[in-house]
């Protein structure tokens, strides 16, 4: 294959190349036929810099909102319209340009009305124009403006969707101290500091990221968030009360779970009669007040302009927590139309709920409001993530319609991050075919915790109960295969991300390198640097990476930034990897990663699969790792229940040679700067439903554990022997579905 040309920022990128940012506005002002006086919205920086001007000789009606440069609403209409009675909405339909939020109101053109009143109505022409329209999302435009580097097939860029910051009621506890904005501007490259803590409460430990992401969401827990905003805000009317005295104390656990009991028991206080009232109205006002705050932040770092250098999410964690066992979801709303306050555990406890809530107040209830879930850390959920349940009493058409519904909410999960890989496990229940691989990165060690076989439990946590197959995605891939089977509907036809879940507000900092951001409190050897997400997307801007999300073209990493392509058909040619047009004709001659594969045609064999990889091409101080080899990963099941999986090297040596010198981290030995195959399944059924991934290693080298201890050989890490000296950090693809 060809060298990719390099990025502005020197990083690799797909051979195609090219990034941009799609228009996120449906505008009032683009209209083919315009009502009288109203303004076109301008499309660009020179026609922008003389809107006012245009504006203001329109006369006393008209009144231009200023958005950080652009002419837009907080509604996602553009302003630069006059006052009009409610027979002229329907003629305001056209695209403009990308979202932003209201900054600035210019009120020199009101002919003496007030601001207020200007805002009032702004807010009622574009309430009433996105109800009689009926926009459902702004990615819907019939036009786009794009990026200045938009490409059609695609680019990769790398994100943080799980992160954590002094919102959090735990993170707070763990002496983080920054805040969103904070979080923000570390991941677009500025330096922030961490604990520990001076006598001030502010951070000591000046941390930067090797590498600047390109997009971001803070998912800070709704649950206490209220009661955080007001036991850390000093002067709030609950700062000194006793509940917030004892949230502010020094948190010293001694193990996992009496850290988690701890964690749960001081979450419950700040949800408490005490703090918030018998009404809840006291933590209610400081829940809006700081989901409002975190909408405002995403506006002021989501770049505005056609350079598209970084890309904000609105987003919050649901935290189901129920005996300990984690089924906790990260809720990413499209763009900036999100619902009043999150839809917290406390309100929906299930998981059911929740998609109905969002549903209602979202999808159904906020024009332009687009959302999903993703469920993370399945590997802690004692096998109740991905258990499939239905109200008592349901039918199979309400399981199929139900089913839909999880499938639609939740494209993707989280599979790879702080608290361990959640991928697959070894020897698991009622599953077979060998995978040597399976033990990588586990935050529950395999002899601690017994197969669940078929049933649930709880305590994980806190290190308790058992491990079911379930708390992998692989073995949920399969169950998904099953059900499909039994009722028609897939509801695990998701696809796979990486994130950190870093509660220290320092989003991203994933290379093994990196070890200045390492949490020194944090000992345990479950706990890595976590995962990256990786999306194909034609542009980086929250519409095209939102849509990316959705069709489930994504992969996650284990920090390392792996270039990996997935093609699925029935007629590729054997020698696809030779061509210079790979990526035109992986899309034209069936679907990537994520896709479901078109319906096999008379007479067709076997599918077809083509995987491209490259290496991380790492940082001039840091070259990345070389690439050792890739594997196509297939499941299925049988009627009995049975899961199958079949992991085929089909790239690549996994006895190349390669090593690393623990003492000196110097890597040796050969590997493969790009590694490309065309793959045809030898073992393919067409009346079986199936599903295919793939899976890219690096070559050894070490772990950041290893490098703490070269730093600081007293750390606390060093004397574990559970600890892997070593690491082959490694991509997964999201999976193409097979259905006779």
């Amino acid at each position: 294959m060809p060298s990719p040309p390099p990025r502005r920022d020197g990083r690799a990128v797909d051979p195609t190349g090219a990034r941009s940012r799609r228009s996120r506005l449906v505008s009032a002002c683009g209209a083919r036929s315009l009502p009288p006086g109203l303004a076109r919205c301008p499309r660009n920086s020179a026609r922008r810099r003389g809107a006012r001007e245009a504006l203001s000789s329109e006369g006393g009606g008209v009144f231009p909102v200023r958005l950080r440069g652009h002419w837009s609403s907080r509604f996602g209409l553009c302003a630069c319209a006059r006052f009009y009675t409610i027979m002229d909405m329907p003629s305001l339909a056209r695209p403009l340009r990308k979202t932003s939020r209201l900054a600035l109101m210019d009120a020199t053109t009101l002919s003496g009305l007030s601001l207020a009143l200007a805002v009032s109505f702004a807010s009622f022409v574009a309430g009433t124009a996105v109800a009689l329209l009926g926009f459902a999302s702004p990615s819907r435009a019939a036009e786009a403006e794009r990026c200045d580097h938009f490409d059609a097939n695609k680019n990769v860029f790398w994100g943080d969707l799980h992160i954590h910051t002094a919102y959090s009621m735990d993170a707070y506890m763990f002496d983080t101290r920054l805040n969103p904005g904070d979080a923000y501007a570390f991941a677009k490259g500025e330096t922030r500091s961490i604990d520990p803590l001076d006598e001030n409460g502010t951070g000591t430990r000046p941390v930067k990221i090797g590498r600047p992401l390109d997009f971001a969401a803070i998912t800070d827990h709704a649950d206490a968030m209220g009661g955080v905003q007001l036991c850390t805000t000093p002067g709030s009317k609950a700062y000194d009360s006793p509940v917030c005295q004892n949230y502010r104390s020094p948190f010293a656990p001694a193990n996992p779970k009496e850290a988690a009991e701890e964690i749960v028991g001081r979450v419950a206080s700040l949800n408490s009669d005490p703090l918030c009232g018998s009404d809840w109205a006291v933590c209610r006002e400081g829940l809006v007040d700081a989901w409002q705050d975190m909408q405002r932040t995403a506006a002021r770092h989501d770049d505005p302009t056609s350079a598209c250098s970084f890309t904000t999410f609105i987003a919050y964690e649901h935290t189901a927590t129920p005996e300990l066992t984690k089924i906790h979801r990260n809720v990413i709303f499209r763009n900036e139309h999100v619902i009043d306050r999150p839809v917290r555990y406390s309100d929906e406890p299930t998981a059911l709920g929740l998609w109905r809530e969002l549903d209602r107040q979202c999808l159904q209830g906020t024009p332009g409001c687009d959302v999903l879930a993703i469920p993370h850390n399945p590997n802690l959920s004692n096998g109740r993530l991905f258990t499939i349940e239905y109200p008592e009493g349901a039918g199979k058409p309400e399981q199929a319609r139900l089913a839909a519904l999880r499938a639609r909410m939740e494209p993707v999960v989280e599979m790879m991050q702080i608290k361990g890989e959640s991928e697959c496990k070894a020897n698991p229940w009622k599953v077979l075919g060998a995978d040597e691989d399976c033990g990588f990165e586990k935050y529950r060690q395999l002899h601690e915790a017994p197969d669940c076989e078929g049933r649930t439990d709880k305590g994980a946590l806190g290190g308790q109960g058992c491990s079911s197959r379930l708390d992998y995605a692989r073995y949920a891939l399969i169950e998904g295969l099953r059900e499909a089977d039994r009722i028609g509907v897939n509801p695990y036809a998701f696809g796979m991300i990486g994130a950190t879940d870093i509660h220290t507000g320092t989003p991203g900092p994933t290379d093994e390198w990196e070890i200045e951001t390492y949490d020194s409190a944090v000992p345990g050897p479950g706990y890595n640097l976590g995962g990256l997400a990786a999306v194909w997307a034609e542009e980086n801007s929250r519409d095209a990476i939102f849509d990316a999300l959705r069709r489930r073209e994504v992969y996650a990493t284990s920090g390392s930034r792996i270039t990996v392509r997935l093609f699925g058909g029935w007629d590729y040619p054997e020698n696809l990897c030779d061509q210079a047009d790979l990526v035109d004709q992986g899309y034209a001659g069936g679907v990537p990663m994520g896709g479901d594969l078109p319906a096999r045609p008379d007479g067709s064999g076997a599918p077809v699969f083509v995987v491209s990889a490259m290496q991380d091409a790492g940082t001039a101080e840091h070259p990345g790792n070389l690439l050792q080899r890739v594997q196509i990963v297939k499941g299925w099941s049988d009627p009995d229940g049975t899961f199958h999986q079949q992991v085929v090297d089909v790239a690549g040596n996994r006895n190349n040679g390669a090593s690393v010198d623990t003492k000196t981290c110097a890597v040796n030995g050969p590997g493969e700067r790009q590694l490309c195959t065309v793959w045809t399944d030898p073992d393919f059924d067409p009346n079986q439903r199936a599903v295919y991934y793939a899976r890219v290693f690096e070559n050894p080298s070490c772990r950041f554990s290893t490098r703490v201890c070269l730093e600081n050989p007293d750390h606390g890490v060093c004397d574990v022997a559970a600890i892997r000296k070593t690491i082959q950090d490694r991509a997964w693809t999201s999976p193409i579905w097979y259905t006779p």
